[in-house]
């Protein structure tokens, strides 16, 4: 790990940013500075180009490609990205004839179409008699929704992260007392935590920090609890004139807590 990068910096700027989990922080960052990158001049050097062809972008970082703007850019990616996905659908569609057992078989263009209903047919007959077999083409469109070129740069990036964060429980005290004092975790990124703690630190070191950040991540649970449960009691209307303490942003908080991510979050745009 000392021959990659340490986000010691990245890390130290999370939890100083005073949020509900300092691995959303980061990886909203991430995610913005990925958009930005596919999507600044980058689409014009070809091996970028190349790399988003063939990894392409799943259903949410595409629709956030689109909110973000940039036509051209989107198109360019687009257009290269449909010609390897036309061209081997093609081939794939040429090449394959599907029979009622959901198995390929040789003849397809003599004959053979009857009533099973052409190509087609066939994989709809393939999928009703035998689900779980599948053709080679659905098997392909299938492991083509498995990839994503910035949620595999992303990933890249947050096992680093995870990694350093190991680094900076053992190496760092100024580090440990600032998580210490901050808002914790949400649970899916704790459950991260957990499991890069669990498979880096030695069992004497699991036994000081796990129960540490267990005991943190509680204890903010608690605090959100106590806002949400206290914006409900807000709406009745004997304490209409009473304070609302730190509950009205409660919803999206919990619901930060509780998932991950920002769900109060503006489309994130182009600044150009």
């Amino acid at each position: 790990m000392m021959k990659e990068k340490l986000y010691t910096i990245e890390l130290t700027d999370a939890v100083k940013a005073g949020d509900e989990c300092p691995f959303c922080w980061l990886e909203r960052k991430l995610e913005q500075e990925s958009l930005e990158f596919v999507l600044g001049s980058s689409y014009m050097e070809s091996d970028v180009r190349e790399q988003t062809s063939e990894k392409g972008f799943c259903r949410h970082h595409t629709k956030m490609m689109y909110d973000y703007g940039n036509t051209l850019g989107n198109a360019w990616i687009l257009k290269s990205r449909m010609e390897r996905m036309n061209r081997q659908f093609k081939r794939l569609l040429e090449q394959q004839s599907i029979g009622a057992d959901g198995r390929k078989t040789a003849g397809a263009a003599s004959g053979g179409e009857g009533r099973a209903g052409g190509f087609f047919g066939r994989i709809f007959q393939s999928q009703s008699s035998s689900p779980a077999s599948g053709s080679e083409l659905e098997q392909w469109l299938r492991s083509e929704e498995t990839h994503c070129y910035i949620c595999g740069r992303m990933d890249t990036v947050y096992r680093r992260v995870l990694d350093t964060f190991v680094y900076m429980l053992r190496n760092d005290q100024d580090f440990t007392e600032l998580l210490m004092n901050s808002r914790g975790f949400c649970l899916h990124h704790f459950a991260d935590v957990l499991s890069v703690c669990g498979g880096k630190l030695k069992p004497q070191e699991q036994t000081e920090w796990l129960p540490r950040l267990g005991e943190l991540t509680g204890r903010n649970l608690d605090r959100i609890q106590e806002d949400v449960d206290w914006l409900i009691e807000k709406y009745d209307y004997r304490n209409k004139d009473a304070d609302w303490k730190n509950s009205r942003d409660a919803v999206q908080r919990t619901m930060q807590k509780l998932t991950g991510g920002y769900p109060a979050d503006p489309v994130f745009q182009c600044r150009k």
